[in-house]
């Protein structure tokens, strides 16, 4: 899993112990047939992935790990913050602010964003 690394394989084995079944399906479905379609290159999809997420306004683990993954992946910063900005049109500014707090969380993490 090139997207999320480590993390992710933590993650999964984590979602594993409970229900194998549903990691595996996850797997399977989600980076073996959609992620691997040719119409979106995989950091569009990423990006997708975060307006969604942002959307639900309920996903901030997943978001979390979606936003690593884009970054992980050479999707900018901005990109990621203009995604989230564009949602809060759709979405409404509760969602965005969840997803724009989650998104300050991994940009501090990984030392883009300083906190002082």
């Amino acid at each position: 899993m090139a997207i999320f690394g480590e993390n992710g394989k933590q993650a999964l084995d984590g979602l594993s112990l409970i229900s194998p079944d549903l990691a595996k399906y996850m797997v399977e479905f989600g980076f073996g047939d959609i992620y691997q379609r040719s119409q979106l290159d995989v950091q569009r999809r990423e990006l997708v992935t975060i307006s969604a997420l942002t959307a639900l306004g309920n996903c901030q683990p997943q978001l979390y790990g979606h936003i690593q993954g884009a970054l992980n992946i050479g999707c900018k910063p901005a990109e990621i913050v203009e995604v989230i900005m564009q949602v809060a049109l759709y979405a409404g500014f509760p969602a965005a602010i969840n997803a724009m707090l989650t998104a300050k969380d991994v940009f501090i993490e990984r030392g883009i964003l300083e906190t002082e």
